[in-house]
């Protein structure tokens, strides 16, 4: 009877943990409390979709679960991070990576590092931001060309003339990234044209095919997806070869080539700069510009600063770090619009946060956009406050983030300092105004974009 008995609890106990393991939608990841799966083969994928975007699911999330909570992507699970305290504790240890472009590698399919642990990945990591620095360098000049020509575009206008900041601004992210990027091949207007119609295809689909699993439904979307990346993949090395034929050292693809990186390495870190800066550079000018719109005080004090640390001279490098409010400017930007609203790392050996442990090879969410608009870390989190980043505190979280300090991604400190010059280029010539009646709309993506066409007219500062 008792050896009966035995094999009955056991019995029990093996059935409970089959259960367990053959169907997720029984279990949550790692003791963390979160969500249960809504199917065994997607996991919480129809909940992302429904919410509009995985920013707007993960403020649901964290609002119902607290502050370190869990679902399921697809069959693995996933621990999402909102609050700055439990980033903290993640991130210190993890400071050797950035977060923003281990996940958008992990989307293109390329590897973080160069294949030989955290040692090669941090030569890798600063092997590119030197590039990046190097091409901002050598091609100031051109980034000041290229923004003098829209600014005295936009001067000709007629004062109730509407300007169509999206078109705008991604034609000059396009112009300074790829000619930075790539050098003189990209001053042909064919040439753009043939890269941004790659780019729009690749990032439309990691900014939101793969992120709520409907790129994988659709064969027709996934091939054009597939064929657009192939081409845009096979561009790249044909650029990387004919630079290093002409041995320039001036274009952030020079840099790479002087290293011991594969040619596929070289590709990889090229597709990722384009792509990540066109976005983010185009979309941080865009809201800046927005925001400045609709606040006469902020464009004054702005102008103010511009003259007092420029006086007639146009800005320079070396005088970027002087534009003190400027810098507020543009972290207000990338607060107030959530411009990265989402960063992710795999965890590479166990973790802890809190008293949770976070099991080797989960996925771990960084809910910035979560963060970034937290009453408990910021007073009135929706408001456009440019001051508030006199406060030390504020200026903590923010770099704790990773968008300013030491962690700020490089594409988005290249962003910085092309939205620089453009701010203080365009101050000084011209007022910004809103146009009655706009609403503008966040899509929450890897990066925040307007979700129709935004809108400005301006007058000149003279008049």
């Amino acid at each position: 009877m008792l050896d009966f008995a035995i094999f009955a609890v056991t019995f029990v106990i093996i059935l409970v943990g089959a259960v367990l393991y053959l169907y997720p939608s029984s279990r949550r990841a790692s003791g963390i409390p979160g969500l249960y799966p809504a199917d065994e083969k997607d996991g919480n994928l129809q909940n992302i979709v429904n919410r509009g975007s995985l920013h707007e699911f993960l403020v649901g999330l964290h609002q119902e679960f607290g502050c370190v909570a869990s679902f399921w992507f697809g069959g693995r699970p996933v621990v999402s991070l909102g609050s700055v305290e439990q980033l903290r504790q993640h991130i210190n240890p993890n400071h050797s990576t950035d977060s923003f472009e281990t996940m958008l590698k992990s989307l293109l399919g390329y590897q973080a590092g160069m294949g030989g642990g955290a040692s090669e990945s941090v030569v890798r990591k600063k092997l590119y931001e030197g590039a990046i620095n190097n091409a901002l360098k050598n091609n100031f000049p051109l980034v000041l060309k290229v923004v003098e020509e829209l600014v005295g575009k936009w001067s000709s206008f007629p004062k109730d003339q509407h300007i169509p900041l999206c078109a705008h601004l991604m034609g000059l992210s396009l112009k300074t990234v790829t000619q930075l990027a790539f050098g003189e091949r990209f001053k042909d207007d064919a040439e753009i044209i043939s890269f941004r119609k790659h780019h729009n295809t690749i990032w439309s689909e990691i900014g939101k095919g793969y992120m709520d699993g409907s790129l994988e439904k659709s064969s027709s979307r996934k091939g054009h997806y597939e064929k657009a990346l192939t081409e845009m993949e096979s561009m790249l090395l044909s650029v990387a070869k004919d630079r290093k034929a002409q041995r320039k050292q001036t274009a952030f693809v020079d840099a790479l080539l002087q290293s011991s990186l594969s040619e596929r390495q070289i590709m990889e870190d090229c597709m990722v700069f384009t792509l990540a800066g066109c976005v983010i550079t185009a979309n941080l000018c865009i809201w800046a510009l927005h925001f400045l719109s609709t606040s006469e005080e902020v464009q004054e004090k702005l102008y103010q600063e511009v003259e007092d640390v420029l006086g007639s001279d146009p800005v320079s490098l070396d005088k970027i770090p002087q534009l003190r409010y400027c810098q507020q400017v543009l972290n207000e930007t990338v607060r107030t619009a959530k411009l990265t609203p989402v960063a992710a790392r795999l965890q590479e050996v166990e973790g802890k946060v809190d008293q949770y442990v976070i099991p080797k090879e989960t996925l771990v969410i960084y809910a910035l956009g979560v963060v970034l608009q937290d009453a408990d870390t910021w007073s009135t989190p929706y408001r456009f406050d440019p001051d508030r980043f006199e406060d030390e505190t504020a200026t903590k979280s923010f770099c704790l983030l990773g968008f300013s300090g030491n962690q700020t991604c490089p594409e988005l400190r290249f962003a910085y300092t092309i939205a620089t010059v453009l701010l203080s280029t365009l101050v000084r010539r011209l007022k910004l105004h809103k146009l009655k009646g706009q609403v503008v709309e966040v899509r929450s993506e890897l990066v925040s974009t307007p979700k129709d066409e935004t809108w400005i007219t301006v007058s000149s500062r003279t008049s």
